[in-house]
């Protein structure tokens, strides 16, 4: 993998100012645009909400209503480059990490969305995130930078494309890992691959 050597700046991560962030000067319909404007940016953040969510409950039903069918992935960590094309194969691949063997927490922060359209937005989020691999006695954490596009289809914001860079993670392994007291995805993720 060829380490990054992008600046993770809106400049950097090729993301533009969008359309502004003032209010209208003219009358009740300019008006009426500026307060959609607000309800979408609202609606991309539920999007993305919904996505972490829906990854850490292992919903793939859920998920799969904030996806784009023709969505591009591309996340770059401390020892690993992950893309893939498409909603479902990105489902497919997430069901074999997110199993009754795993369990993850994601909490991304300080959404940065800019409209660029009527139907077209971009964001950028940063995480922190957990995850355990209990068999293998593994934990990853750390954070990242997200940085999305996002689409209106048919009335609904949906992720169309989605990215992150680690900012900085932690690899460890952990003897004597106790077995969680409370475990979501032991009782509603899959059967771990292999």
């Amino acid at each position: 993998m060829e380490k990054s050597q992008r600046i993770l700046s809106r400049e950097g991560l090729g993301l533009g100012e969008g359309l502004p962030l003032q209010v209208s000067s003219g009358g009740i319909e300019d008006l009426r645009r500026d307060i959609q404007r607000l309800m979408d940016m609202e609606a991309i953040r539920l999007s993305k909400h919904v996505y972490f969510r829906a990854l850490d409950c292992a919903n793939w039903a859920e998920l799969e209503t904030v996806l784009h069918p023709d969505l591009h992935v591309h996340y770059i960590g401390g020892g690993y480059e992950f893309k893939l094309d498409g909603a479902q194969a990105f489902i497919a691949a997430m069901t074999q990490a997110f199993h009754k063997r795993a369990a993850a927490s994601h909490h991304a922060v300080h959404p940065e969305i800019r409209m660029i359209s009527d139907t077209e937005a971009t964001g950028v989020w940063y995480l922190r995130d957990h995850f355990w691999h209990l068999d293998h006695k593994h934990c990853t954490q750390g954070a990242a930078l997200y940085w999305d596009r996002y689409e209106k289809v048919e009335g609904r914001w949906v992720i169309r494309e989605t990215r992150y860079e680690r900012v900085y993670q932690f690899d460890e392994s952990v003897e004597g890992l106790p077995e969680p007291s409370a475990h979501y995805l032991a009782r509603a993720g899959g059967e771990p691959p292999g």
